[in-house]
Formats: C-alpha cells, sequence, structure tokens
C-alpha cells in the first residue's frame, strides 16, 4: 500500500513539475512573438470626397519592441495612393506617422491597401476607403435672370 501511495505522489510531483515547465517555455514564447509594430487605426474611412480633389490622412504607428524600429518600405497597392514616412528608425516606445495621400480622379467607391514593410522582413497592410462623387461640370448653374437683365441692357 505505501508503495502504491509513494507511486501516486511521485507521479503528481513530476506531472507538476513538467506543467509548471511547460507554461514557463510558453510564456517565453509569447514574448518573443510580440509585434513591435502597432499602428492605432489601421482603417481609414474618408466617406464621401468630391472627385479631382486629392486627400491625405496620417496614421500613427507605435514600436512596441525594445529596440529602434525600421520601416524599410511603405508601398501602395496602386500609383492613385501616395505613402510617405519618415527613414528614421523610430526609437522604442516611440512613434511617428506615416502620410497616405489619395488622388480622387475617379468616381465610385474605392478601397486601397498600404504595405508597411519593417525589420527586414516583416510586413502590415493599413486600408483606406471612401467613395468618390462626380463633381458638378460648371462652377455653377447659370442664372437665367442676369441673362435676361443682359438682353435688356443692351
Amino acid at each position: 500500500m505505501r508503495r502504491i501511495f509513494s507511486a501516486i505522489i511521485a507521479f503528481c510531483l513530476v506531472t507538476g513539475l513538467k506543467a509548471q515547465t511547460a507554461t514557463a517555455v510558453q510564456k517565453t514564447d509569447q514574448v518573443a512573438t510580440v509585434d513591435p509594430l502597432s499602428v492605432k487605426e489601421d482603417i481609414h474611412d474618408f466617406g464621401t470626397i468630391p472627385q479631382g480633389k486629392p486627400v491625405y490622412y496620417f496614421f500613427t504607428i507605435e514600436n512596441n519592441g525594445v529596440t529602434p524600429l525600421k520601416l524599410d518600405n511603405v508601398q501602395a497597392s496602386c500609383g492613385c495612393t501616395t505613402p510617405e514616412w519618415n527613414k528614421d528608425p523610430v526609437a522604442a516606445g516611440g512613434t511617428d506617422k506615416i502620410k497616405v495621400g489619395y488622388n480622387a480622379a475617379v468616381e465610385g467607391p474605392f478601397e486601397k491597401f498600404i504595405t508597411i514593410t519593417y525589420n527586414g522582413n516583416q510586413s502590415k497592410q493599413i486600408k483606406i476607403k471612401g467613395t468618390v462623387w462626380k463633381a458638378p461640370a460648371g462652377s455653377a448653374p447659370t442664372n437665367a435672370s442676369v441673362q435676361f437683365l443682359k438682353q435688356q441692357l443692351q
């Protein structure tokens, strides 16, 4: 009976120690996989914008890592979207901004993706979207009263 009881106790101790080691390894892995780049808002909706008027938005990025964050490239999915960013590394715990412009030349809804490549091999996507409405052809509609007055003065 004493052997069975000793065997059960030994089994529980080994299992408990093994569980503690596995938990410690999992926590270490979680810390190692933290993404250093975070974006406060990864989607921006411009809403409805007039055709022919470029619009801009500043995405705020933050370095959550312990080493400087280097933005290697910020690339848009098409030529109508123009990203601008600081080429200097972002210090640990620091913030910076990425300016994204959109040329609203084509009427209708749009959704454009911008890919941020950082620290050599990591990437993250942000998105802009909205709807472009067609601006009227003339600056203002013709005023029939003005035309009538011009004819009266002649």
